[in-house]
């Protein structure tokens, strides 16, 4: 099979096109002839830090048709149209920038005829990441019975967006913080309040409309906005999950404020280890992570969840073409989707 591929020349990651083994899937995973692949940020970082080595194919969000299924796979057959999630680089040779890849039966969705292949493949590791921050036992652990309210600092990147929909149907209420061009989307997709983060008075203005908050998703992780978004908590104390992992970035958060972070890798019912971090197993966290992927064809066909706007662009040889994309700061409120 085709796949664009790490290769360290001189010191230096590269990407090239190569000919590869296809992927043997186990007992409980699919092969899945790909269709579509949705890029994400730690695809680029991944890459650009060199934290995957030579050898890695990169890519985690992709859609495509079942070509063959594992001894104890019941779920899906062959022929079905599905997206999934694989941690691309995470196993030499495996991920989504590639003509096949594997689906883990439990954490993939059979796509409702309602939307796109290239829409459905911008779902699984943004929808993901939210549902696990919000109610996973080891990130903000939100009580679904008993409701409340949820800051979304950053509401118009792609887990934002996702984070914002995914609360509704838990019947959360949402404030979020984006830019003022777009007010109008985060509105559109459930948020009741919304603010401008760049604003000097943007804690006052939340603090005005929740007092008690107790929940923040910081979905950008960055130097500033986890100190941002703690300051918004209440005196009582509350939590904060970042999106980074290893809670980068939040040494500067408010004293009341518990910081936890998310990892979507958590979904699969494995260990995993990145650099000095390791995760065991978690099933607690693969529970609740199969639970939204049995969920996501009724609440996408319905359109209580709708998918990140598409930039498509024409096959595996126009992702380094989509890298550059994201380095020069030129996507906003939508998603790279590559077709092949």
């Amino acid at each position: 099979m085709e796949a664009i591929i790490q290769r360290n020349k001189d010191g230096k990651p590269t990407l090239v096109q190569e000919t590869i083994d296809k992927p043997k899937p186990e007992s409980h995973q699919a092969l899945v002839a790909i269709t579509h692949i949705a890029q994400n940020p730690t695809d680029v970082q991944s890459f650009d830090r060199d934290a995957m080595g030579d050898g890695s194919v990169f890519g985690c969000d992709f859609s495509g048709i079942v070509e063959s299924v594992g001894d104890n796979v019941t779920r899906i057959e062959p022929g079905d149209k599905i997206a999934g999630l694989i941690w691309g680089g995470e196993i030499k040779g495996l991920g989504a920038y590639a003509e096949y890849t594997l689906a883990d039966e439990r954490i993939c969705f059979k796509i409702p005829n309602s939307i796109t292949p290239a829409a459905a493949a911008t779902v699984p590791l943004a929808a993901a990441t939210a549902w696990l921050a919000m109610f996973s036992k080891d990130s903000l652990n939100i009580d679904r019975k008993k409701g409340g309210s949820i800051l979304v600092w950053g509401g118009s990147s792609s887990v934002g967006l996702y984070t914002i929909q995914l609360a509704r149907t838990q019947n959360l209420n949402v404030i979020t913080t984006c830019s003022p061009r777009n007010f109008e989307l985060v509105k559109s997709v459930g948020a009741q309040h919304v603010f401008d983060y760049s604003d000097a008075d943007v804690v006052r203005r939340i603090k005005e409309v929740e007092p008690e908050l107790a929940y923040v998703f910081d979905t950008i992780g960055n130097a500033d906005s986890s100190a941002a978004a703690s300051q918004a908590i209440r005196s009582g104390g509350g939590g904060l999950c970042t999106v980074r992992p290893g809670k980068a970035n939040t040494e500067k958060c408010t004293e009341q404020t518990k910081v936890t972070d998310v990892l979507v890798w958590t979904a699969f019912l494995k260990d995993h280890a990145y650099g000095e971090f390791k995760w065991p197993a978690n099933k607690d966290d693969h529970e609740l992570a199969a639970e939204l992927f049995e969920k996501l064809p009724g609440w996408l066909d319905q359109g209580v969840v709708k998918p990140n706007a598409q930039k498509v662009k024409q096959g595996l040889g126009a992702v380094k073409e989509g890298f550059q994309e994201y380095r020069d700061g030129k996507i906003s409120a939508y998603k790279i989707v590559y077709e092949i």
